[in-house]
C-alpha cells in the first residue's frame, strides 16, 4: 500500500473518492456480442464489462471478450455524464494466455484480452499502476463492473477485502478478493488502489457462485508477445504503443485539464499519493508521458541491463520482467523510499534518453531534449554535485551512443506529377452559397486536361451523387493496375473544408479517401492576393535567408512577384527534406495563424499544420489558410475537428512531425496521407490521429483549365 495519506480533514478524504469513483465509472464500459445494433440496453447480448486503458482500448478479460463471434464485439460507454450512452465496433486484437480457448470452469490465467476499437471516439481512461500487483498490501480495494439488476444493466461498485495471492510472487500471481456478492458481468472490470487512486487489475467474478472473485494484475499484459522481427515503429509492439498512448494521454489531459472534470492526478494529488516518496501525481505523469515519447527500450534484456547499470539500485527485477520505460520507472519505487529517491529516478530517465534506439522517429531528437529539459528542471532539488553527476552521465552516455537512421513514413515518388490525374473544379454560386456549379477533367501527364463533364446549380450537399458517374468515368480513364489516380479536387479557400475523401459514389463503394490520394487545390488563389495588405509583391527589400531556403530576394532594390517565390517554394520542398510545423495551436492552445509577412520567412522546406482547422469561419480555420495561400505555400495540411477534444491534439502533432516530415520530398504527401486514411480505416488505432486529416497539394506548374497556358511539368 502507499505510504501517502490523504491531507487535510476526513471531508476532504470523501471528496477525492468521490472524484475517484466519477474517472473510474466514466471509463468503466459494457462488452456485447456484435449482434447488438441499436438495442444498448438488450441484456442478451450483454458479455460483460471492460475499461478504457488508452485512446480507442479496452482491457477486459478474455473469457468475456472471446464471448463474440470471431473475435468481434461491441463496446457500450458513455461519452461524458449525461450524454447517454453509445456503441463503437471493436476487435479482439490479442488474449492472454495465447492459443488458450474457453473450457469448462473458466478461462486459464492469465485470462486477459485488449480490444481494439474499429473507429475513435471520445472517452476517458483510467490510470494503470506501473507497479506490480504484489507490491499492493493487505487491505481493500474499489471495483466497478456491469451487470443485470432486475432486468436491466446496471452499473455496479464498491469495496473488496484483499484475502491473499494465488499462485504467489510468480508470473500468474493473482490477488483473492472476498466479502461482497459478485454477479455476472463484472468480470473485466478493473481493480482500484483506493490509496494511490491507480488501477491495478482486471477484476474476474467466480465461476463457481462463491462470495467474491480474483484480480489479475496489470503487469501480465507483460507477457504479450513480443514480436519476432525487427522493431520499426511503435506500433509493431503492442504491448508498447498500448502503455505509450495511455502516457501520453494523461500527460496531454493533465497539461490541458477540462475544468469540469477531474484529471487522475488532481485527484491522486488529493488523496496524498506520492509515488516512490519522491515524485507528485502531476510529476509521474509528465515524466511518463514523456518517457512514452521516445522509441521503447531495444529488448527487454536492454532495459534489464539498464536498470542494473544503476549505480544506487541493486533490488532483483519485478516478474514478469519489465519491457517498457514505465514499468523500469515502477520498479524504483519499492527500492528508492530515502532521499536518494529523485536522484535515482533522474538518473535513470538520463540513461532512457541515452539508450539505444531500436529505431529514431523524426519526434525523437526533440523528444529527447524535452526529457532531458524535465529532469534539469526536477534536478534543482538535488545538491550541486549530484546535478554535476547527471549532466557528466548525459555527456558521456551521448558520446558512446551509435547513431540510428530515421526511420518515416513511405510513399512511392511522383503520387499526384508525372502521371494522369482527376481534376474536379466547384465553384460556389455568389448569390446561392449553398449551390455550385462543377467540371470534371482527365489530366494527362503533360498536364494538358480534357473536359469529361460539366454541371450547373448544384446543391452542394448533393455533390457526392451528381459527381458519381463522371468521376468513375474519369478514373477508369486514368487508374493502372496497382496504381490508382489521384484525384485533385480545386475549389475556393471557404469550401476546402469539404470532405471530399469522405464521400462514397455508390452505396457499396469504399470512401474516395480510402481507394486512392485525394488532394486539394486552392481557385481563388489570385483574388487572395489582391486581397492581402501586402498586394501581389514581396514587401522585402534585398537578400534573405529562410532557413536553408534560396534567398527569396537576390537585388537589394529587386521583389520577388509571389507566383514566383511560391514556385521556389514547390521545386524546394520537392528536392529536399521537408519539416511539418504545427501553426496554430502552442501545445494544445489555440493561437492565430501568423501575419503573411511572418509566413513568408519561414524556410522554404516548411510544410505548415493547421491544428485548429474550422471551416465554418472560426478565427484560425479559413482565414489562416487564406493567410497560407497569401504566403506562397502550395503544400499544407489540416484535418477537420469533428467535434474532437478541444485541448487534447498532442497525437496529432506528433503524428504529423513523424509522418510527414523526413529525408523524403513533398512528392510522397499525397500516398503518405492515403497510407493513412486506409490504416486509419481497417482500424489501426495509431492512425486514429489522422481522423479528417487534408492536404492542399496544389503544383504551381499545373495551372488549373481555365487559368493561362499550360506549362511544362517539373
Amino acid at each position: 500500500m502507499t505510504h501517502g495519506r490523504a491531507p487535510g480533514a476526513p471531508g476532504a478524504r470523501d471528496a477525492a473518492r468521490r472524484a475517484l469513483r466519477g474517472l473510474v465509472m466514466a471509463a468503466t464500459v459494457r462488452i456485447h456480442r456484435p449482434d447488438a445494433g441499436y438495442a444498448l440496453d438488450e441484456p442478451g447480448t450483454f458479455l460483460g464489462s471492460g475499461y478504457f486503458v488508452a485512446p480507442s482500448w479496452v482491457l477486459t478479460c478474455a473469457h468475456v471478450a472471446c464471448g463474440g463471434e470471431g473475435g468481434e464485439v461491441v463496446v457500450v460507454y458513455e461519452p461524458a455524464p449525461g450524454r447517454g450512452m453509445s456503441a463503437v465496433p471493436g476487435h479482439v486484437a490479442a488474449a492472454l494466455p495465447e492459443g488458450a480457448g474457453s473450457v469448462p470452469g473458466g478461462w486459464p490465467a492469465p485470462d486477459l484480452a485488449l480490444v481494439r476499437l474499429s473507429e475513435p471516439v471520445d472517452h476517458e481512461c483510467v490510470y494503470l499502476s506501473e507497479r506490480p500487483a504484489a507490491y499492493f498490501g493487505e487491505g481493500t480495494v474499489l471495483y466497478a463492473g456491469w451487470t443485470v439488476v432486475d432486468g436491466h444493466l446496471r452499473m455496479l461498485d464498491g469495496t473488496l477485502t484483499v484475502e491473499g495471492t494465488i499462485g504467489g510472487w510468480t508470473t500468474d500471481v493473482q490477488m483473492r478478493l472476498g466479502n461482497n456478492d459478485l454477479p455476472d458481468g463484472v468480470s473485466g472490470g478493473p481493480v482500484i488502489d483506493p490509496e494511490r487512486g491507480e488501477v491495478i487489475g482486471v477484476l474476474k467474478s467466480r465461476s463457481d457462485h462463491a462470495r467474491g472473485g480474483t484480480s489479475t494484475g496489470l503487469e501480465q499484459l507483460r507477457t504479450l508477445p513480443v514480436p519476432a522481427g525487427e522493431l520499426k515503429a511503435e506500433a509493431d509492439d503492442l504491448y508498447q504503443a498500448v502503455v505509450h498512448a495511455h502516457d501520453r494521454y494523461h500527460r496531454d489531459r493533465q497539461r490541458h485539464p477540462d475544468a469540469r472534470r477531474h484529471t487522475w492526478a488532481d485527484v491522486q494529488n488529493q488523496l496524498g499519493a506520492r509515488p516512490g516518496q519522491t515524485l507528485s501525481p502531476d510529476e509521474r505523469v509528465q515524466l511518463l508521458g514523456r518517457l512514452a515519447d521516445l522509441p521503447p527500450p531495444a529488448s527487454t534484456r536492454s532495459l534489464l541491463d539498464l536498470l542494473g547499470s544503476l549505480p544506487d539500485f541493486e533490488a532483483p527485477a519485478p516478474l514478469p520482467a519489465p519491457r517498457g520505460w514505465r514499468d523500469g520507472l515502477g520498479a524504483l519505487y519499492e527500492y528508492a523510499l530515502d532521499d536518494g529517491a529523485l536522484y535515482l529516478v533522474l538518473d535513470y530517465a538520463v540513461h532512457v534518453m541515452t539508450a539505444d534506439r531500436p529505431f529514431l522517429a523524426t519526434s525523437t531528437p526533440a523528444a529527447e531534449e524535452a526529457l532531458w529539459a524535465g529532469v534539469w528542471q526536477a534536478a534543482q532539488r538535488l545538491g550541486p554535485g549530484r546535478r554535476s553527476a547527471l549532466l557528466e552521465r548525459r555527456r558521456t552516455r551521448m558520446a558512446a551512443r551509435p547513431p540510428v537512421p530515421v526511420g518515416g513514413a513511405g510513399g512511392r515518388a511522383g503520387a499526384a506529377t508525372g502521371r494522369s490525374s482527376v481534376l474536379v473544379e466547384i465553384v460556389r454560386r455568389g448569390w446561392e452559397p449553398d449551390h455550385c456549379d462543377w467540371s470534371v477533367f482527365v489530366v494527362r501527364s503533360d498536364g494538358e486536361a480534357k473536359r469529361i463533364e460539366e454541371v450547373q446549380r448544384v446543391p452542394l450537399a448533393g455533390l457526392p451523387a451528381h459527381l458519381s458517374a463522371p468521376l468513375k468515368e474519369a478514373f477508369r480513364q486514368c487508374d493502372t493496375p496497382g496504381r490508382p489516380a489521384v484525384l485533385q479536387v480545386a475549389t475556393e479557400h471557404s469550401l476546402l473544408a469539404l470532405d471530399v475523401d469522405e464521400w462514397r459514389l455508390g452505396p457499396e463503394d469504399e470512401r474516395l479517401g480510402t481507394q486512392r490520394p485525394v488532394v486539394l487545390r486552392c481557385t481563388d488563389r489570385d483574388q487572395l492576393m489582391e486581397d492581402s495588405e501586402y498586394g501581389p509583391y514581396d514587401p522585402y527589400g534585398g537578400k534573405r535567408e529562410g532557413g536553408g531556403s534560396p534567398a527569396a530576394v537576390v537585388g537589394g532594390d529587386r521583389r520577388l512577384d509571389v507566383d514566383e517565390e511560391r514556385r521556389a517554394r514547390w521545386r524546394w520542398l520537392h528536392a529536399h527534406p521537408v519539416t511539418a510545423a504545427v501553426l496554430d495551436c502552442d501545445d494544445g492552445l489555440r493561437k492565430p495563424v501568423p501575419p503573411v509577412e511572418e509566413l513568408r520567412g519561414l524556410s522554404h522546406g516548411t510544410v505548415p499544420v493547421l491544428c485548429r482547422f474550422d471551416g465554418h469561419g472560426h478565427e484560425g480555420g479559413t482565414d489562416g489558410l487564406a493567410r497560407l495561400v497569401r504566403g506562397g505555400f502550395g503544400v499544407a495540411l489540416w484535418r477537420r475537428r469533428h467535434g474532437l477534444p478541444e485541448a487534447v491534439c498532442g497525437e496529432f502533432h506528433r503524428g504529423t512531425l513523424d509522418q510527414i516530415a523526413g529525408p523524403a520530398g513533398a512528392h510522397r504527401l499525397p500516398e503518405a496521407v492515403h497510407d493513412l486514411r486506409s490504416r486509419l480505416r481497417s482500424g489501426r488505432p495509431e492512425t486514429f490521429w489522422a481522423h479528417g486529416i487534408a492536404l492542399l497539394y496544389d503544383d504551381p506548374h499545373q495551372p488549373l483549365p481555365g487559368a493561362g497556358d499550360l506549362l511544362e511539368a517539373p
